[in-house]
Formats: C-alpha cells, structure tokens, sequence
C-alpha cells in the first residue's frame, strides 16, 4: 500500500478510485463523505468522545507520560 490510511490499516482489500473523474464528481464525494462524518457524529458524539479519550489516556501511558499531563487546567 503506497499511502497510509488515517485508519492505520497496513492490509486489506485494494480500493481504485477512478483516475478520470471530473472536479465536480470528486467534490461530490468529498461531500457525501462529509456528510457521512456529520451525521455519524451527531448520532454517536458521546461514545466517540469517551473512546477518543480512553485511546488517548493509553496511548500517554505507553509513552511515559501521565495520563491528562497535556490536558488545560479548566
């Protein structure tokens, strides 16, 4: 796999994206994929926040350094 993927997958089934498509069509799917992200966020804001905290808290761990040693004073 040439890029890495935001997800962290190294594996996996190839995904071709068409090399021809016009600006119009790419933005249309920039946008549905915006769409997609909203509306997963609105549905599952509260449980993503809280796993976005638990993967941060052990990642800081891993590194040595104390959970919430980054986070602001308030």
């Amino acid at each position: 796999m040439k890029y890495p993927l935001p997800s962290g997958l190294t594996q996996g089934l190839p995904f071709l994206i068409p090399a021809d498509w016009t600006p119009e069509q790419a933005q249309a799917v920039v946008e549905l994929l915006d769409d997609l992200r909203e509306r997963i966020w609105a549905h599952y804001q509260s449980p993503l926040h809280d796993l976005y905290r638990q993967q941060r808290l052990f990642t800081t761990e891993e590194h040595g350094t104390p959970a919430g040693g980054n986070d602001p004073p308030f």
